[in-house]
């Protein structure tokens, strides 16, 4: 088997599974399922900024990307939001994201970069939806 043969479902998998995990971050801190925020078994506060829009933003943004609709747009808005809580919480604790507890905001950041770039992929809601056009529309609708 080529290793091209498997890109399309890698990267499905990969826009998937990050989703998932970033939603699941998001839903620990909102609702304080999965552990909580931080490990806690806490709630963030209702609109405390930035911690509850931040977690808004992972279980908005991860749902997208899992269910790869509007993927692309909510890729970057994570992406951007991980950008952010790496430069204003983690960095100021020291330069690396080893010292400084920001290996996830950066991995995050990266990977939902990637898939913004990349898209939705194969096994995304907005594939199937274009299929679905594409089969409802008369083939013999060229202009003569």
């Amino acid at each position: 088997m080529k290793p091209d043969r498997l890109r399309g479902p890698v990267l499905a998998l990969f826009r998937m599974v990050t989703g998932l995990l970033f939603l699941m971050h998001g839903a620990s801190s909102l609702f304080g399922v999965f552990g909580g925020a931080r490990g806690t078994g806490a709630a963030v506060e209702f609109a405390v900024w930035p911690s509850w829009w931040a977690a808004l933003i992972q279980l908005v943004c991860g749902a997208l990307v899992l269910a790869g609709v509007f993927t692309r747009s909510g890729a970057v808005l994570a992406s951007g939001s991980m950008a952010y809580a790496y430069f204003a919480v983690h960095q100021p604790q020291g330069l690396l994201p080893l010292t400084n507890g920001g290996e996830l905001a950066a991995i995050y950041c990266w990977a939902f970069l990637l898939v913004a770039v990349l898209g939705p992929g194969a096994w995304s809601l907005e594939s199937a939806v274009r299929r679905l056009r594409s089969a409802q529309e008369p083939e013999s609708a060229a202009p003569a």
